[in-house]
């Protein structure tokens, strides 16, 4: 029998002291999480949550890493993330913007080559499941040659008031240059540049927008997260992950485009499945 197993994470701020003295406070990333949780627990996943302050990279990548050592062909991987999306500067020449795409976890940002490492990791035949509730988010478990459009929007679900997911630019900036020695050796690690062919797994990624979008927060869950449990309909959604992707999109303004993008095996079975079966 096939095995589930879930990561869900939130994060409502991030640690300032290695952030350059900004917090980045959010509402509505723990609820996402939650709320991840629920859907994975009520078809039969067994889940970890890491909110807030648990979500550090040691964490986040030791959990990660876990699923794959534990998780066979056939079974599956749902991994989602909902917090601040990142960028740094692409220091070893492998992203077409000149820039590598990031998750902000409490103690430090998760780059596009590491997460990308990670799946790696897991063997050929698993299913992964990966959303992200982040700004430039729309190839996060590696970056693809895809640019939509951006504009900036003046109404969100629940609040008149946009609070997006996203580091300032000059916060990225005195991010990177305060820990330049800890980013610059994941940046320029070689073996990270020459993993873009290392996943034999089947990835599915569903981001919340486009790498160069934002995401919007929300009193109750961010924009995207609220309209995938709007599809989802507590479980009553029957079709597959492209139509799942497809009806999220209509319900979402036009600077917030959520992306469906694959990386791995192509595996048109997993992505026929009803959304979330093990």
């Amino acid at each position: 029998m096939a095995k589930g197993i879930a990561l869900a994470i939130g994060l409502n701020s991030v640690d300032p002291k290695h952030y350059s003295g900004w917090s980045g406070d959010l509402n509505a990333c723990e609820a996402d999480a939650a709320d991840m949780t629920d859907i994975a627990k009520s078809k039969g996943f067994a889940v970890k949550s890491l909110l807030t302050k648990s979500a550090t990279r040691p964490k986040v990548i030791g959990e990660i890493l876990r699923a794959a050592k534990s998780l066979k062909s056939g079974d599956i991987f749902m991994l989602s993330y909902s917090g601040h999306g990142g960028q740094l500067p692409d220091i070893n020449s492998d992203e077409p913007d000149a820039q590598d795409e990031t998750w902000c976890l409490y103690d430090g940002e998760l780059v596009d080559d590491e997460l990308y490492a990670e799946l790696g990791k897991f063997k050929q035949g698993v299913r992964m499941l990966v959303f992200s509730d982040s700004c430039h988010s729309g190839t996060v478990v590696k970056l693809a040659y895809y640019h939509g459009t951006t504009s900036a929007r003046s109404s969100n679900i629940g609040s008149s008031e946009v609070r997006y997911r996203y580091m300032p630019p000059d916060v990225a900036l005195r991010t990177y240059r305060n820990n330049k020695n800890f980013y610059d050796k994941i940046l320029k690690n070689s073996k990270l540049k020459s993993s873009q062919e290392a996943v034999k797994a089947s990835v599915l990624l569903i981001s919340g927008c486009q790498d160069n979008q934002l995401s919007s927060d929300g009193d109750f869950n961010g924009l995207f997260t609220a309209n995938l449990l709007r599809v989802w309909n507590n479980g009553r959604y029957k079709r597959g992950y492209k139509s799942f992707h497809r009806a999220i999109v209509r319900r979402m303004p036009p600077d917030q485009t959520p992306n469906y993008y694959r990386v791995g095996r192509i595996d048109a079975v997993f992505e026929g499945q009803r959304p979330f079966t093990i």
